[in-house]
């Protein structure tokens, strides 16, 4: 069976769901029958997204209903010099995600990031390189990991489940080498839950989450740590006001 690190398209519907701890376990017990786990057992996901210094691409895509683009390297794990990394482009037009990403050693990425040097010229790193010329060379500005536990579905082989916990972020140190630390995007014990599918939902899988209350939700983990970033910029900005205020 190929595994989502042996994918480089991807073009499907992605649902999203925030639960708890206890919706996580009475689901999957639910649907236990039809829910192959995912050969690698449960894996850290890193993602370093790549914006321009102002983010333009994630105030676009939290503003934009139709369209929406983000660039970012990922790696499963803390990667060393020579392993392997993907760089992503990643598109959602009208509810339909549309994902081309191409492998690398993490030294490639970094040189292709810092120097433009491009390490293979394929059809996908050369829309990559398009992007990156048309933002004009934007660069890492946030990291974000959590941990997945992902199901493929008996049967159905373009469906899948995953289950992203512990999400954390910084905006600063922006090395997929230097691990994994960074401040808390959601409460412990809560999962977000993603229903990637090419097609409709099957019945049994709407019927459960039904069952347990179990509603889509809009979420972003870059939009929501950006959010934190600004809010909590903004909050110096006010308190540096207020004591210059007081000075004079």
């Amino acid at each position: 069976m190929k595994t989502i690190a042996d994918i480089f398209t991807f073009k499907r519907v992605e649902k999203k769901y925030l639960v708890t701890q206890a919706e996580k376990d009475m689901l999957t017990a639910e649907i236990s029958e039809h829910l192959i786990p995912d050969p690698h057992g449960r894996s850290t996901i890193c993602s370093l997204y790549i914006d321009t210094p102002d983010y333009l691409l994630i105030r676009n895509s939290i503003d934009a209903r139709t369209y929406k683009e983000k660039l970012r390297l990922r790696s499963y794990g803390t990667p060393k010099n020579g392993d392997k990394v993907f760089l992503e482009i990643k598109k959602k037009f009208k509810g339909v995600v549309y994902k081309r990403r191409v492998s690398m050693t993490l030294k490639q990425a970094e040189e292709y990031l810092s120097q433009g040097t491009r390490p293979e010229d394929s059809q996908i790193m050369r829309e990559i390189d398009y992007a990156m010329r048309l933002y004009r060379h934007p660069t890492p500005r946030m990291l974000i990991a959590y941990e997945r536990d992902a199901y493929f579905v008996k049967g159905l082989p373009h469906l899948r489940l995953t289950f992203d916990s512990n999400l954390r972020y910084r905006s600063d140190d922006l090395l997929l080498e230097d691990g994994t630390e960074g401040k808390p995007i959601l409460p412990e014990g809560r999962y977000i839950l993603e229903v990637k599918t090419d097609g409709a939902m099957p019945i049994w899988l709407s019927h459960a989450l039904d069952k347990f209350r179990i509603l889509p939700s809009s979420f972003s983990k870059y939009g929501t740590a950006y959010r934190e970033v600004t809010s909590a910029e903004s909050s110096t900005d006010k308190k540096g006001k207020h004591e210059y205020a007081l000075s004079v």
